[in-house]
Order: C-alpha cells, then structure tokens, then sequence
C-alpha cells in the first residue's frame, strides 16, 4: 500500500493484515554540483525500485512517505527525527519496518535505526540502457521481496 487515499482507506479496513513499512531514506544535496547527477540517478533508481516492491508485496507492505535529508547532516540528529517518525508508526500494528536507501552512509548507524536497514549500491551508469536497468532493479526487487518474507516467516515460528 502506498501513501495515497484509495490505499490508506483499505489499511484502515485491513491493519490486521499489514503487519510491515517500509520507510525509504532519500538523502538529497544541492551544494555539490559534482554530485547532483549520481544523486538524482540514485533517487529516481530508488523510487522505481520501492514502487516495483510495493507491487510484490502488496497487502502486507505500507510504504511510509520518504524520509529525506541532506546528504552532509548529522547522522545523530536524522535518528533523532527518524525515532520521532517511528513513534507515530509504531502506533499502528507494524510487526516489521525496514528502511531501504542507496545512501552507504547508513551501514554505520544501521544498528541505531529502529528497524531493519537494507542498502541497495545503485551507481550511476549513464550508458546503461533503460532496458538493463529495469532488469538489475526487477533483480533487485526479487532479491529484497525474499529477504523480507524471510522476516515474516521467522516471526510465525
């Protein structure tokens, strides 16, 4: 489910059966203009890619609105406003959160965050065809879509 109206109306039918969020971590940076292009890249990869795993994993995934930043902050204080965020999600019956980004920044924090972290390394290759590209984030997505079942059948046993 995502965070559009049709959507929320069958979550609130349906909390029971929602039982995992997925928060995306999208850091952005307008100083460097070096590094303008790459992020972009790495956002719009990331967007398709959440949208792609929310279609896989529907009816049992909430995608929370993206949690952006900018790239040079403190990493200290972004888990201060990410616990804020998850004390309002946590109000709902999530069982699971996952935060997933493409910032590798986050490996050193991961144990921090209220959840559980996944880093997709997109890189930006503008010669990779869009064809290919959609293959390695179709990958991706299967790749991601097992790991979080995989969560969901320990939680059973």
């Amino acid at each position: 489910m995502k965070w559009i109206k049709k959507d929320l109306q069958q979550f609130i039918q349906a909390k029971e059966y929602v039982d995992t969020a997925v928060v995306p971590l999208l850091p952005f940076q307008l100083s460097n203009d070096a590094k303008l292009d790459k992020d972009a890249f790495q956002s719009e990869a990331l967007t398709v890619f959440l949208r792609e795993l929310e279609k896989e994993l529907t009816g049992r995934v909430m995608l929370i609105p993206e949690y952006h930043y900018v790239k040079t902050a403190d990493k200290e204080a972004e888990l201060d406003r990410i616990r804020n965020w998850m004390n309002d999600i946590q109000a709902q019956p999530f069982h699971h959160v996952f935060f997933i980004t493409s910032d590798s920044s986050w490996k050193k924090h991961e144990q921090a965050l209220p959840g559980t972290m996944i880093w997709l390394p997109i890189t930006s290759d503008e010669s990779a065809d869009p064809g290919r590209m959609q293959s390695i984030i179709r990958e991706h997505v299967q790749q991601v879509s097992e790991l979080i079942r995989s969560y969901w059948k320990d939680s059973k046993t």
